[in-house]
């Protein structure tokens, strides 16, 4: 077995493996650090698969997450690919192939990841994205489903479900809006410091665009998206901002230490950095409408 340590956003953790789970984790290379003090250590391992109570589920990005619990109390999440594979040595269910199983402690500090020998990366990055976001859901930290942008030194975020065109926003900004660059391209991490500061960060976890950058910038907008056959924005306010991030942030809202760290962040990006709403077509103007307006 191997260890290796990684940071983002200013926090380490460690992974502990056989080699070949290293050469599945080359986005993480960009975020490799020297040891140290951890918010949460993985081990991934073969081994059979976890009793455990379901308690919810969820569709995201063509997969399956089933959330649950061990009789002992630990966490457990359950990740599953759509049915393809005839293979009866592959654990299945109706709703897809398993690729493997996350048990974590209840603080999420300790977590064991048990592979099927299927989708083992995806398997690898679904443990490595949920340990990171519950683990740091109280240190002022949230991982967004977003794609991020830097322009004049400081990252403005577009959010919005999936299909809104946040990617394609993105890449509008880098075609015609001269400065930019992409930081993020579906998962990046946002972390509010004691004097309330934002800053976002890139991730090893970028989506269908491979854009791994250990980068950070000073939180300057936050936009959220929406199709139409115009281009028009407006800045939302109050309880309209909340809800816009809200949407776009992922956690066990059922459990309190981290409802209550999320509910944290979300009102202090609420209430110290603007957000705006976006009605646009996939086009040059909408960039520039929105990169004039939230960049003044």
């Amino acid at each position: 077995m191997e260890t290796r340590y990684y940071e983002v956003a200013g926090h380490r953790f460690c992974v502990s493996g056989e080699e070949d789970v290293f050469t599945l984790m080359s986005n993480y290379e960009p975020f490799a650090c020297a040891d140290g003090e951890t918010v949460f250590a993985l081990d991934v391992e073969n081994g059979d698969a976890p009793e455990y109570v379901e308690e919810m589920r969820q569709e995201d990005e063509g997969q399956t997450i089933i959330c649950g619990h061990t009789a002992a109390g630990e966490a457990v999440f359950e990740f599953l690919r759509p049915v393809g594979s005839k293979r009866p040595e592959v654990e299945r269910h109706r709703w897809g192939v398993t690729a493997g199983w996350l048990v974590c402690s209840d603080d999420y500090s300790q977590g064991r990841l048990i592979t099927t020998g299927k989708h083992e990366k995806m398997a690898i990055d679904n443990a490595l994205m949920i340990m990171f976001a519950l683990a740091t859901a109280d240190k002022g930290t949230v991982l967004f489903h977003a794609a991020v942008v830097s322009y004049k030194n400081k990252g403005y975020m577009f959010l919005g479900p999936s299909g809104t065109g946040k990617s394609t926003h993105a890449s509008l900004w880098q075609r015609y809006i001269a400065g930019t660059a992409l930081v993020n391209d579906d998962n990046p991490v946002v972390r509010i410091s004691e004097d309330d500061t934002a800053t976002v960060y890139g991730s090893p976890w970028s989506g269908k665009t491979p854009c791994y950058r250990s980068v950070h910038y000073p939180l300057g907008g936050i936009v959220l998206l929406s199709q139409a056959p115009y281009n028009k924005i407006e800045r939302l306010n109050g309880i309209y901002a909340y809800a816009a991030l809200m949407e776009s942030i992922s956690g066990k809202r059922w459990d309190e230490r981290i409802a209550d760290g999320l509910h944290q962040t979300e009102n202090a990006l609420a209430s110290s950095i603007p957000v705006w709403h976006l009605e646009c077509l996939p086009d040059e103007e909408a960039a520039k409408l929105c990169n004039e307006t939230i960049t003044q």
